[in-house]
This record gives C-alpha cells, sequence and structure tokens, in this order.
C-alpha cells in the first residue's frame, strides 16, 4: 500500500524475521543486534506514499506496526514521515511491547519504554488523536496500522491475541480454549473498532470530517479466531479467505454514502489514488502496479483491474477476470469466483483451456517482475 507497487517489485516479498523464538529461544542483546530481525529493511531506494505527499505540503504521522526494517535508515522518519509512535516489526506482546524479550517499542527514531504495561490499541489511538489535533489546520496523513487481532509475540505466555479484561468481559465467559481464543479475539477487535470510533470522531470534532478522505482495510484474511465464511482458507493462504478482505471508506463529495463496490480492486490501488486526491503526480520513474480507484468509487466506471498475482515462498496464485488460480501446500486448483467464492469446485479437469491461459498470464507476470530492477534485501543483485 506504502509503495503502490507489487512486493516482488519493491523487494519486500518476505518477512524481516527470527525464527528461533518459535523454538523458544530469547536472544541476548549483543546476539539479536546482528539477526536479520533487526539488520535487514526495505530497499532505501523504494519511494513511499509519504514522501510523495509532502509535495503538496502534507505533514504524516504513523502510530501502530511498522516492519519495513529497523536500522534508523529504514525507520518511518526517513522515509518521508514526520511522526511515529510504535513498534518496529511484525509483532509484539501488547502489554510489555517486546518481541519476544527484546524491547520494540520507538518515538521517531529513538526505542522508548515509557508506556510498557499499557494495552497498546490504547497508545496508537492516543497518538493518532494528538497527531489528528496538532495538524487539524493544515493538510495531514494520519496512518494507523494496528496489531490488533494479531496474535501476540511473546515467550512468557499464551501467543494467542491478547485484550483487555474490561473488553473480554462483554463476550460470554469461555468454556474451552477455543472459546476463549475466540473470545480474546473479538474483545481485540472491538476495542480496536472504538479506538476508531474515537478517530472518527476526533474528526467531528475538528470540523475537518468533510474534508478528509478515511480508508479501513485488512491486510489479510484472518487467522486464530476469525471466521472467513464463506471463504476458504484465512492468512498466509492463497486462498480467498487469506487474500480477500473488507475495505470501508468514507470521502464525503466523492463516493455516495452507504454505497457498495462490488468491483475487482487492491491495496495498490491507494497510493496512485491519494496522489491524484492531494494533487500530486506519483514519481514518474516509478512503476506502479495500481491506479486512481475514484471514479470506480463513485460508481462512475468500471474497475480496469483485470488481473492480480501473489506469490510467496513455493505457494502462487493468479486472479484472471473471474478465474482463480492456486498453486500451494494448502491446496491447488481453478476456480471460477463468480459461482464459487468459496473455491469448492476445482475446474482444472473441465477447463484446461482457462487454465493454460491464467498459467500463462502468471509465467508472464513472473518474468516481469523478475526483469524488474532489482530491490533489497533479498533479490541477489
Amino acid at each position: 500500500m506504502l509503495s503502490g507497487r507489487y512486493p516482488q517489485r519493491n523487494g519486500t516479498y518476505e518477512l524481516f524475521r527470527n525464527e528461533a523464538p518459535d523454538y523458544g529461544y530469547k536472544y541476548p542483546p549483543a546476539e539479536y543486534a546482528i539477526t536479520p530481525e533487526r539488520v535487514l529493511g526495505m530497499d532505501e531506494r523504494e519511494i513511499l506514499l509519504p514522501k510523495v505527499l509532502k509535495q503538496a505540503g502534507y505533514v504524516s504521522g504513523i502510530f501502530g506496526k511498522w516492519d519495513l526494517g529497523q536500522l534508523r535508515r529504514f525507520l518511518p522518519l526517513q522515509r518521508g514521515f514526520d511522526d511515529f509512535y510504535g513498534f518496529v516489526n511484525t509483532g509484539i506482546d501488547y502489554f510489555a511491547h517486546e518481541r519476544y524479550g527484546v524491547p520494540s517499542m520507538y518515538r521517531n527514531n529513538q526505542p522508548t519504554t515509557e508506556d510498557k504495561g499499557t494495552y497498546c490499541t490504547y497508545l496508537f489511538k492516543r497518538e493518532a488523536l494528538r497527531f489528528i489535533a496538532a495538524n487539524k489546520d493544515r493538510p495531514f496523513f494520519c496512518y494507523v496500522p494496528f496489531n490488533a487481532p494479531h496474535g501476540a509475540s511473546t515467550l512468557d505466555g499464551p501467543r494467542g491475541v491478547q485484550a483487555p479484561e474490561e473488553y473480554k468481559k462483554m463476550y460470554s465467559p469461555a468454556k474451552t480454549s477455543k472459546e476463549q481464543n475466540r473470545v480474546n479475539y473479538m474483545a481485540a477487535v472491538t476495542c480496536m473498532d472504538e479506538a476508531i470510533g474515537e478517530i472518527l470522531a476526533a474528526l467531528d470534532k475538528r470540523q475537518i470530517a468533510d474534508n478528509t478522505i478515511v480508508i479501513f482495510h485488512s491486510d489479510n484474511g484472518g487467522a486464530g479466531g476469525a471466521d472467513n465464511a464463506p471463504l476458504r482458507g484465512g492468512k498466509s493462504q492463497m486462498f480467498e479467505g487469506g487474500l480477500r478482505v473488507p475495505c470501508v471508506m468514507r470521502w464525503p463529495g466523492a463516493i455516495p454514502g452507504g454505497s457498495v463496490c462490488d468491483e475487482f480492486l487492491t491495496s495498490l490501488e491507494v497510493f496512485p489514488t491519494l496522489c491524484k486526491a492531494a494533487g500530486v503526480e506519483p514519481p514518474k520513474d516509478v512503476i506502479l502496479d495500481g491506479f486512481d480507484m475514484a471514479a470506480v468509487l463513485a460508481g462512475k466506471a468500471k474497475s480496469p483491474r483485470k488481473e492480480m498475482f501473489w506469490e510467496r515462498r513455493s505457494d502462487q496464485a493468479a486472479r484472471v477476470g473471474n478465474w482463480k488460480w492456486v498453486k500451494s501446500e494448502r491446496g491447488l486448483g481453478l476456480f471460477d469466483l463468480s459461482e464459487d467464492v468459496g473455491e469448492r469446485k476445482d475446474l482444472s479437469a473441465k477447463r484446461p483451456d482457462v487454465l493454460k491461459e491464467v498459467e500463462g498470464r502468471f509465467a508472464a507476470w513472473k518474468k516481469a517482475m523478475d526483469e524488474a530492477e532489482p530491490r533489497g534485501p533479498f533479490r541477489d543483485f
């Protein structure tokens, strides 16, 4: 979303994380300092959205999860943001603000433990409200990537979703561990939902709601206590339950209130859409993989997007029109999403012509990504 480019083009197509904690290992500080999780980051040549918006006088803040690198040169303030409070890796303990025992919270370019013990959703809400109050009289970009309802990254207790007790009490007491996971998940989402409500209320209070674009969406399908029905699969899978996510937008004067858009759109469209709305030109020497979707959202045009591709390690997927092809460890097949959004009926044998076409489009995309100007840290160049 921040680059407007496929991960395979911007170089960040894998997580920057250590695997040893998955097996109970806690890194001592000197060893952690030279691990991949600590030293890897998005290629510094990549131009992110806040840097482009700055051309139009926007001030930008990010409050929440940042997993594009921990070293100073990779942190948000060096990537175009003006204000940052959050954690700098893929996940943390919601209260201790540590990732498997390693302190992870930053304010701007400096580590901080000032709020240790406070549930992080409250903190990200607090910082977003502060930022909006301070910048209400100028153009601003406020990016709030909550980590909820991500599982906690802790060695000292359950690694599922964490939530404040007051929100857990809103739901019926759990009788099993599975039920408890579901309660924790719902409680964390409810807490986040209320935080988002307070942020929206702040826009109303400052009388800037009518001149503010609001976008909410998830970065992947649900996991753990989530229910993705009728979609198949979930987070980290190439089926629709892992890839198709809800997106809610409010754009006064552009998107009719209460409207629903069923067009084929992706998060790659956010970058060019916001650039156009802000009146700035995207970098001319950078290939973007999305487009301005304003007219589509307004119901004035059909989406020009006809295909989308995904790849992570050995898992691959492609959507061409309403046809979806999956080749992964969790399963494979060819599906007609117009009639089978749950991906239950594999049509590979019945429609070998379509299968060949979709596989061919994936191969063409793969070739284009391989031929793109290489970006670190994973590409060999």
